[in-house]
């Protein structure tokens, strides 16, 4: 009797420990059998086109290089990217504050940058153009003297702009989102505007009064994607962006999204 009683408990055991094994696989699995991916949180700026930017026409959704690039990078890795719209200047915090994983957004690695936070090996290389009314006058540099000049708070841009400042008497303003420059340009409060090239390209397609000429001095200017400080993410987004070359993917996507000025 005491033999039996034993089995029976050791079989119910067994039963106990199989349908808690049942209930985390299930927990990991979706309903057509596959596992739920990591969600890593990406942090972008959404006024940026054609990199990072919504198509109110279409619907919400961050659209642009910059997130097919990043979509892919996470296919790669085995992790669903998930992009959330913020400031420009917020991105860098959010990232060391951990409120993000990773940020893609135009963003150019500069030793204020990469004191706080690592960024990956480049992925786009781009030229800086200054943006003006066709009416303004303004063809070159130093037309700009005794001008009002837009910049993107904590841009390559404004750095750009007070490294021009140095030479023409400039003054230099910040905006926290690009369109706002363009706005202010065309109601006459600010003069010229300073932007990435594929980004002017967007502008100049849709408004013809607008015009745009190269910086003299171009700085140089690449895209990175940046991730906390120490994290592992480094290696595995590296990695990918070298495959994702190898096989073509970037060319692609420049080819879909990024033209040059003319």
């Amino acid at each position: 009797m005491k033999n039996k009683f034993f089995m029976i408990i050791l079989v119910l055991a067994i039963g106990v420990l199989a349908a808690c094994g049942a209930k985390e696989d299930n927990a990991n699995n979706n309903a057509d059998g596959s596992t739920d991916k990591q969600v890593l949180k990406v942090g972008t700026s959404a006024d940026y086109a054609p990199f990072e930017y919504v198509d109110a026409a279409k619907g919400e959704e961050i659209i642009g290089f910059d997130i097919d690039l990043i979509k892919l990078v996470g296919e790669k890795i085995g992790v669903d990217m998930q992009a959330q719209d913020m400031d420009f200047n917020s991105l860098v915090p959010a990232l060391q504050a951990g409120k993000i994983d990773v940020v893609i957004s135009g963003m150019t690695p500069n030793p204020e940058r990469e004191k706080v936070v690592d960024f990956s090996d480049q992925y786009n290389e781009t030229e800086q153009v200054i943006i003006v009314k066709k009416d303004s006058g303004i063809k070159k540099e130093a037309d700009l003297a005794g001008k009002k000049v837009g910049v993107q708070t904590a841009s390559i841009q404004e750095n750009l702009g007070n490294e021009i400042a140095k030479k023409v008497d400039v003054s230099v303003e910040g905006r926290t989102r690009i369109p706002e420059i363009i706005q202010d340009m065309m109601s006459k409060r600010l003069d010229a505007g300073i932007l990435e090239g594929g980004v002017a390209k967007g502008y100049l397609k849709t408004n013809d009064q607008l015009a745009a000429f190269p910086v003299e001095e171009q700085p140089e200017d690449f895209k990175a994607i940046a991730v906390p400080k120490g994290s592992d993410l480094k290696e595995k987004i590296n990695k990918a962006l070298k495959e994702l070359a190898e096989e073509g993917k970037i060319q692609e996507l420049e080819e879909k999204w990024l033209e040059k000025v003319e």
